[in-house]
């Protein structure tokens, strides 16, 4: 038995070599890093992101080595991190992690990027810190469990731990200072759902936040701050505060065997994760029966009690954001237009006939999919149509899914398309970026990725 698996972990973190993630892991690797550019492009004029920016703007240096991509400005790794961040998981299209339920591109690109642009970092080496940061984010995920999801953001908390191993191994730390960047990182660790309520803008400072203290966390361990050792697992640690099922051994579950980053899932609708299985589930009876919005009576989406606990608190969404997380509007929006993407949100989230059929979408608790769940989040929909028939519709592995995933093709198709929302950069400018992340583990320097404006 490992008496001390954050020792480990911080181990693995500080010794991870590029030779020795595999091929497709690294591949993985740079389809979630364009995935994660769509999306903070995508964000570019977005207030809550603005807000940020215009703090960071106001505190941090007027430029320096780290891009902050949706102002085009350069200045410390800190305030580029915080930025990119928030920037991050504003579109609602960011990669997730299922059994961790965890989002960890929103925490790791951004200040893993910041780093290796300020410390003229290779290509090779922002990979290796990227897949560190990973590897980390999702096990500290799991190892905190369902029940510390029911009230905090997996993203804001196990997000700092991401961000330090990220950038403590670019930042070329020992297994000690690893371990203490770790427990810097768990004592500011923090996010919790109650913003959902009210239509707040916390969740962009939630990934601002994870981001901009666990690089913080790195670098002060580099100076030899300490933190503590067993801020997971130990007697007053983050396993006892925010959890009841927290468990330790999933801390080192398959630690250089089994590669977590590439169990990531794409999110193909911009929404919370929640809807997705439901809304695949609903277009497939509507598209075999040739189902009209109108023709539709009641749906009933059988779920987890993950998704109850965050999409509960939804019933009449305020703005764009909370509509996000209502699952009778992306149902509504799935109905009406066959897809819940960036547009159909922005126009028709209160639309009178997307609103008609959220009022028709109940959730009821399933068995089998809450059992299921958080490893697979299994789609199923009962409809029933105006004239009284009855249709069940099933997905067991949405898409985006790494059994159902999306293709190069689709990762740029889906990155074009939001960065052409956010008019984030030029069609050339988008292409470009394609082809250097392609090209990136080939890269002696990262550099600069976009030009000033």
């Amino acid at each position: 038995m490992n008496d001390h698996p954050s020792q480990s972990l911080a181990t693995f973190a500080a010794e991870l070599q590029f030779t020795g993630i595999p091929d497709p892991v690294l591949r993985r690797a740079e389809d979630l890093m364009l995935d994660w550019l769509g999306s903070v492009l995508a964000a570019r004029s977005a207030r809550p992101v603005q807000s940020i920016n215009r703090f960071a703007e106001a505190m941090g240096p007027a430029e320096g080595a780290s891009e902050v991509l949706v102002s085009r400005r350069t200045t410390s790794p800190v305030f580029a991190a915080l930025v990119n961040a928030a920037a991050s998981h504003y579109a609602e299209q960011d990669d997730v992690h299922n059994g961790s339920v965890f989002h960890p591109a929103a925490v790791v690109f951004a200040p893993a990027l910041a780093t290796a642009q300020a410390i003229g970092a290779s290509g090779a080496q922002l990979l290796t810190a990227v897949v560190a940061g990973y590897e980390v984010g999702i096990r500290v995920g799991e190892f905190l469990g369902r029940s510390h999801y029911r009230t905090f953001h997996t993203t804001a908390t196990a997000g700092t731990f991401a961000a330090a191993a990220s950038v403590g191994r670019l930042l070329g730390l020992t297994p000690a200072q690893m371990l203490n960047a770790f427990g810097s990182a768990g004592t500011q660790s923090a996010g919790v759902w109650e913003f959902l309520r009210d239509a707040a803008d916390s969740k962009q400072l939630h990934c601002a936040h994870a981001a901009a203290s666990g690089l913080m966390s790195a670098y002060l361990a580099r100076d030899g701050f300490t933190g503590a050792r067993k801020v997971l697992e130990g007697a007053q640690g983050l396993g006892v505060g925010m959890s009841s099922d927290a468990d330790a051994s999933r801390l080192v579950d398959g630690l250089g065997s089994r590669w977590t980053l590439a169990e990531t899932s794409f999110k193909y609708h911009a929404a919370c994760r929640h809807t997705h299985p439901a809304a695949d589930a609903l277009l497939r009876v509507m598209k075999e029966h040739r189902l009209k919005h109108g023709d539709v009576a009641q749906v009933v989406t059988h779920v987890h009690q993950g998704a109850i606990d965050v999409l509960g608190r939804v019933v009449v969404p305020a703005t764009v954001h909370q509509g996000k997380f209502s699952m009778g509007t992306v149902l509504g929006l799935i109905a009406v237009h066959g897809r819940a993407d960036m547009i159909a949100f922005d126009n028709d989230y209160l639309a009178p006939d997307v609103a008609a059929f959220r009022d028709k979408v109940v959730m009821e608790l399933d068995r089998e999919v809450d059992s299921a769940y958080p490893a697979r989040w299994i789609g199923k929909v009962t409809v029933v149509t105006t004239d009284g028939r009855r249709f069940s519709g099933r997905v067991d592995e949405p898409k985006g899914d790494p059994g159902n995933t999306l293709d190069r093709a689709e990762i740029e198709d889906k990155m074009k398309r939001l960065v052409r929302y956010g008019d984030g950069a030029t069609p050339q400018e988008a292409e470009a970026l394609c082809e250097r992340i392609w090209r990136l583990a080939d890269a002696p320097k990262v550099g600069r990725w976009l030009e000033a404006a």
